[in-house]
């Protein structure tokens, strides 16, 4: 399929209490490389196979959370589409100038229906990945830490989690790809969308609280490399939430846990690809136990009430 409009996530600015615990941990422990400072205290991280500069900011806050997720478009000609249509529908956008993060041009940034950040961009330095672009060698793991292949993709919970699904879709050209029903049989209690070919690029749950992030996910290789990271995190004495365990909602694997600041993130691989032609998916409310976690087949407490 080729790909037009917006092609994946590009960057999530995280809250942190602490920035210099926070680096150590996101570099010896997630793996992530440190790609630059700017004047304001952030820091700036790309994971190993991305080629852009910089997919994960830290800012250091007096509460953990997420400020925003960006999504990367095809060009500058798709950012004005895509901020024209944004604006007849409705939302308000805003021009973020290029430089306000380190080696990323212009974005527009605008509030989805559950209070959350979302922007829009179409330029960010391209640093290569670990392997370059001139007879390259296989990409192998050989750095500290966990060293994900890139930063996937949100969880975030809100209440109109409708209205999210209508913008998603209508506006931004997003694809329904699963749900889960809550008990009437009618109503979501969450959905999984893709700007891709991938499983999923965005999620969201329906919840009393808006703008709240449950998590964000950085890919892996394989189920291997999962239990690798768990082998890390064990090792490092990181918080884990659940897993190494299995999703029946996208069929990834996966293993969640928390940074030094509680903001939980996930290592995930494998799902399945998706196409155009293909119908969503639905879990019921009955089998949603068996769809977040397929091998315990119910969820767990901190799961379903921790968020920042």
């Amino acid at each position: 399929m080729a790909m037009s409009g917006i092609l994946r996530p590009g960057h999530a600015q995280i809250r942190v209490l602490d920035m210099e615990e926070s680096v150590q941990f996101y570099t010896q422990v997630m793996g992530l490389m440190e790609t630059g400072r700017d004047s304001s205290g952030r820091v700036y991280f790309k994971c190993r196979q991305e080629h852009d500069h910089n997919s994960v900011v830290l800012r250091q806050a007096d509460h953990a959370g997420m400020d925003f997720f960006g999504f990367k478009v095809l060009d500058q000609a798709t950012l004005e589409e895509l901020d024209k249509k944004l604006q007849a529908a409705g939302v308000k956008t805003e021009r973020i100038p290029a430089g306000e993060m380190l080696e990323t041009g212009e974005r527009v940034r605008f509030q989805i229906p559950t209070g959350h950040t979302i922007e829009l961009f179409s330029e960010k330095k391209c640093v290569g990945s670990v392997c370059g672009y001139n007879d390259p060698d296989v990409d192998v793991i050989d750095g500290p830490g966990i060293r994900p292949v890139r930063m996937d993709h949100a969880l975030i919970y809100g209440g109109d989690i409708d209205g999210n699904l209508k913008l998603f879709t209508e506006v931004l050209g997003f694809s329904l790809v699963e749900r889960v029903k809550l008990e009437d049989g009618s109503t979501d209690l969450g959905t999984w969308l893709t700007c891709s070919t991938k499983a999923h690029d965005l999620a969201m749950v329906r919840h009393s609280e808006d703008a709240k992030l449950h998590h964000v996910s950085f890919m892996m290789e394989s189920w291997e490399q999962v239990l690798r990271a768990a082998d890390l995190m064990s090792r490092n004495r990181v918080s884990v939430d659940i897993g190494p365990t299995r999703h029946g909602i996208t069929q990834g694997t996966t293993i969640y846990f928390f940074d030094p600041s509680g903001n939980r993130l996930e290592t995930f691989a494998g799902g399945y690809q998706w196409y155009p032609d293909m119908p969503p998916i639905t879990w019921s409310w009955e089998e949603v136990g068996r769809g977040i976690f397929y091998h315990d087949r119910k969820l767990n407490e901190a799961f379903l009430s921790v968020l920042t």
